[in-house]
């Protein structure tokens, strides 16, 4: 289903509501201002793909009506190509506006189903001013994503409508490899989330030699979620002189990261990220897997400093693993169950993260606006001209960024440039690999 409307009637506050956006996984979320993004959303068990469309008519109202009319249409077409379903989003506060009716027009015309979302409807004083909205022929659902009001309602209606297609995790789980130094409480965490002891824990370091591959579903019937679950061995400092089964450790895990579609990297709260903490994320790093970061045992750390809290413990977590910075962290324990239910809420939306698709005119809108930000600097007396971009491929959200010259292009710039992807489209947990391709600028007739 798609999510369109005129600009600043609530459509982001609406898409990241039905996402099921969770302020438990801990992330600092910067201006994201989504414009056009596929993702996978969970509703009672129910799965479905939403279509964010970020504002439908960014163009000045000042401009002619032949304009306005043009972007209008263009944006409505991006945004219905793939969906079978729309939900129209109107602003209950600001009633219905000559942009409602030309975007209900087009909407009419595109033969698709659609429901009407009044948003802002924060109240039920609000209400009473629904009816403004039923000339234009749908059906009306006065709701308020940021309150949370009458979202239930609106997805009875409409999901009982979306087309039925086969659960890809049914023949292909979701593989979830789980990484860490020893003992940081891999097993543990397995175990407690499967509620069933299948793995050896224990106190003393190194006791899972292995990867160990553990089915597991949550749910039933058509709409159940699968999953394979990676327990490895905890990751050795220096495997150097410690004997072939130390080394054939090291190099399943580094196997269960390749094979993995999300990296669940944890890490003992209690002591903190060490060195070898940071030599199993740049494993994550180079195989450029979907990441989600667990502190376990934070019931310990609790014990341990009573005054600490998460908001504190964050910064300085993110100091210590600074190129971790893309990935959500969940605090968790597996002793007592703490957070254990939402770290599978956190994985499902990281999978759904590393599979987001960005259209090539939104992904070029955003570089340009990058670029006018901040030009790229003069590397050897000439400066790196970006021509377009388009998105190649998923996990990892892979670009191909055409310039004039490679070899012109500066790291940092290139860094900040995978930032500003992050800032317009999310992306949390999942890695970006940007590839520059030398090609000649065309030559204008």
């Amino acid at each position: 289903m798609a999510i369109v409307g005129r600009p600043n009637v609530g459509k982001s506050a609406l898409f990241n509501r039905l996402i099921g956006r969770r302020v438990s996984i801990v992330h600092e979320e910067v201006g994201v201002t989504r414009d056009r993004v596929a993702c996978e959303a969970n509703w009672n068990g129910e799965r479905f793909e939403l279509i964010d469309t970020g504002g439908l008519g960014h163009f000045d109202k000042q401009v002619s009506e032949d304009r306005i009319v043009a972007g209008t249409e263009e944006q409505a077409k991006i945004a219905i190509a793939d969906a079978s379903f729309i939900i129209f989003v109107t602003d209950i506060t600001a009633g219905l506006t000559p942009l409602d009716e030309e975007v209900g027009r087009i909407l009419h015309e595109s033969g698709l189903p659609v429901l009407l979302a009044a948003n802002k409807t924060d109240n039920p004083e609000r209400e009473e001013n629904i009816c403004d909205f039923d000339q234009l022929g749908f059906p009306t659902f006065a709701v308020s994503a940021i309150q949370n009001r009458g979202i239930g309602p609106l997805l009875e209606e409409l999901i009982p409508k979306l087309p039925q297609e086969k659960n890809p995790t049914e023949k292909n789980p979701l593989r979830v490899a789980v990484v860490g130094r020893p003992n940081a409480g891999k097993s543990s965490y397995i175990n407690r989330l499967l509620k069933d002891e299948r793995v050896i824990v224990s106190d003393i370091p190194g006791t899972t030699r292995d990867s160990i591959e553990v089915p597991f579903t949550i749910g039933k019937g058509e709409s159940a979620r699968h999953y394979e679950l990676i327990d490895t061995a905890g990751v050795q400092k220096d495997t150097r002189g410690k004997g072939a089964v130390d080394w054939f450790s090291n190099l399943r895990t580094d196997k269960a990261i390749e094979r993995a579609d999300v990296v669940i990297m944890v890490l003992d709260a209690e002591t903190g990220p060490t060195s070898r903490d940071k030599k199993v994320a740049a494993k994550i790093i180079d195989a450029q897997k979907g990441c989600l970061i667990l502190c376990n045992k934070w019931d310990l750390a609790e014990e341990a400093d009573q005054d600490i809290t998460q908001t504190q413990y964050l910064p300085a977590l993110r100091e210590a693993l600074p190129f971790m910075g893309f990935a959500p962290v969940l605090f968790v324990s597996a002793k007592s169950g703490y957070n254990i239910k939402r770290s599978v809420e956190a994985i499902d939306y990281v999978a759904a993260m590393t599979r987001t698709e960005i259209t090539t005119g939104v992904l070029n809108r955003v570089i340009e606006q990058a670029v006018a930000k901040y030009p790229p600097p003069i590397a050897k007396g000439k400066r790196l001209k970006i021509f377009y971009a388009t998105q190649s491929g998923t996990n990892p959200i892979y670009f191909k960024v055409f310039v004039n010259d490679p070899a012109n292009a500066r790291s940092n710039w290139l860094a900040y440039l995978q930032n500003q992807f992050r800032e317009a489209f999310g992306l949390e947990g999942a890695p970006i690999y940007i590839k520059l391709v030398a090609r000649s600028r065309p030559k204008q007739r």
